[in-house]
């Protein structure tokens, strides 16, 4: 490759231009925009760039218009007219080989956002990207395709994230993900947060603050996202690689369930509400297509490989699930096991058990919100259990980890519970030889604020949770290296959010050798 992704990381070719750089070209300019649609006079890509969903030919491709991205309307300055885009595909950061190019419309009925699909590209590749309206140019981003569903990679390398909440702290672990320099992004949900200004203090206080009122209308929905994506930490990671992205609660309200709110939800016609938010998830995210949501409901589980090295399969524990067991809160009544209940919905628990069942993948990744594995939530057995988790649907987990048996390698990748946990998913909590996959879970981006070092890894409640293996309430991120013999995963951790710039170190490591799922900690 001529040109490594540290050049980008460097910021020389992430900077904005305002002329085309050598080798721009395209379709000529006769394509003329609606007669509403001036050349706006501020930056339109002031909310980056972003590639996702890779296979072998080809990824999506992302970017939203806002030259002024706070706009109450939601439409970041653009207003009503219709514009059309250059866009460029090469296999060079400074484009000198162009290997696919073209123009894309987009308007308000899109919220100004593009979203290609160029195919027929090389697999197993890096490829560049950038597009242009007029005289704006915008950033230039790296992505890569897939391998082909034959090959073998020697390896892959994944960082996932979830949790970052505005408020709470800075976005810099988004910056030493990108310095890390992954393959692929995994980001299991919470990519935002849908609260008032100052509605939910950090434990170290909160260092900026949310624009307008708390999330409920499509303009307030597409105001949100358009603030957290004027991050530049969180634009470069965008840039630097593609994402896989899933949604959790915070992309809509707290805790909710299917067609149902979250306790805290502020009143209101929830299928609206709903309806507002997963569109401008879309609108904000590198999603196909053929994710556009319909009505209230935007297809989110889905399933892609890397070569038969790993399959991920991408799962949805909030659209389809079952209304949270006894009012939501932290202990189990009788309710929790009926054996109807399911996180998942009947549809999507048929489409995991196909998918691990045939699976050829050495390693079958599950990445998803909330966790898997039992967790008692205080130092007695008192079935003190998050009815919000798998804990809250005890029969749907038992039915998935009879599935994951049909795979070789199951893993199960986590985000929602702001700490780090290297712990194991056991089909009988009281059998530790009833191992069934290794879960590995985030802690948040910024959500609580600065967190507390544990050197040591202990759980204050571990003698209750003998599975868990490493906690730390710092925050973070996972970097994973996935080879044929054995799954590394590294818990990089910050030592504070409140002020930017934070160092990330290795706080724990772990290995999953093949063919068996143990934790093993090393280094």
């Amino acid at each position: 490759m001529e040109t490594s992704r540290r050049v980008l990381l460097k910021g020389g070719l992430l900077a904005t231009g305002a002329t085309f750089l050598p080798g721009m070209t395209g379709p000529p300019l006769d394509l003329r925009p609606s007669a509403a649609a001036q050349t706006p006079l501020d930056n339109p890509f002031s909310l980056g760039v972003a590639s996702g969903d890779p296979s072998p030919d080809g990824f999506v491709l992302w970017t939203r218009l806002a030259q002024l991205p706070l706009d109450d309307d939601g439409l970041g300055g653009m207003g009503q007219g219709v514009r059309r885009v250059e866009w460029q595909v090469a296999t060079d950061a400074r484009f000198r080989r162009v290997v696919r190019s073209g123009v894309s419309r987009t308007g308000p009925e899109q919220g100004h956002s593009i979203h290609l699909e160029p195919s027929g590209l090389e697999p197993d590749r890096d490829h560049f990207y950038r597009f242009r309206l007029d005289r704006h140019l915008s950033p230039v981003g790296r992505t890569r395709t897939a391998p082909r569903s034959t090959s073998v990679p020697s390896a892959l390398s994944v960082a996932f994230a979830s949790c970052a909440q505005w408020e709470h702290g800075w976005f810099t672990a988004y910056r030493r993900m990108a310095e890390d320099e992954p393959d692929l992004v995994l980001h299991l949900g919470d990519y935002l947060y849908e609260y008032d200004p100052g509605f939910e203090p950090a434990r170290s206080g909160n260092v900026r603050s949310h624009e307008g009122p708390e999330t409920v209308t499509l303009a307030d929905y597409r105001r949100r996202h358009a603030q957290y994506k004027t991050d530049p930490d969180l634009q470069l990671l965008h840039a630097t690689a593609p994402w896989v992205a899933v949604f959790d609660d915070h992309e809509l309200t707290d805790n909710w369930a299917a067609d149902r709110p979250g306790p805290s939800t502020a009143p209101g016609r929830f299928d609206d509400r709903r309806t507002a938010a997963l569109r401008a998830y879309w609108e904000n995210m590198p999603l196909r297509r053929s994710a556009y949501p319909q009505g209230p409901e935007l297809k989110a589980h889905r399933r892609f490989g890397w070569g038969r090295l790993a399959t991920f399969h991408m799962l949805d524990t909030r659209q389809y699930r079952d209304q949270q067991a006894c009012g939501d809160g932290m202990g189990t009544c009788e309710e929790t096991w009926e054996p109807t209940r399911s996180i998942l919905g009947e549809e999507q628990e048929a489409w995991i058990a196909d998918g691990l069942r045939t699976s050829t993948a050495t390693w079958d990744v599950l990445g998803q919100q909330v966790p898997m594995g039992r967790l008692e939530l205080s130092p007695l057995e008192i079935d003190r259990l998050s009815m919000d988790s798998w804990d809250g649907y005890p029969a749907c987990r038992d039915r998935v980890l009879a599935s994951m048996r049909e795979a070789t390698n199951p893993v199960v990748l986590t985000g929602d519970v702001h700490d780090a946990f290297a712990t194991e998913v056991w089909a009988d909590h009281e059998d530790p030889d009833s191992v069934a996959a290794p879960e590995l879970i985030c802690t948040s981006i910024t959500s609580n604020g600065d967190g507390e070092d544990s050197p040591d890894g202990s759980y204050r409640w571990g003698r209750t949770n003998p599975q868990v293996q490493f906690w730390n309430d710092l925050r973070g991120y996972v970097a994973l290296r996935f080879t044929a013999e054995e799954l590394r995963a590294d818990y990089r951790s910050l030592p504070y959010v409140r002020v930017p710039g934070a160092p990330a170190f290795t706080r724990a490591s772990f290995a999953v050798e093949a063919g068996s799922p143990r934790l093993h900690q090393v280094g």
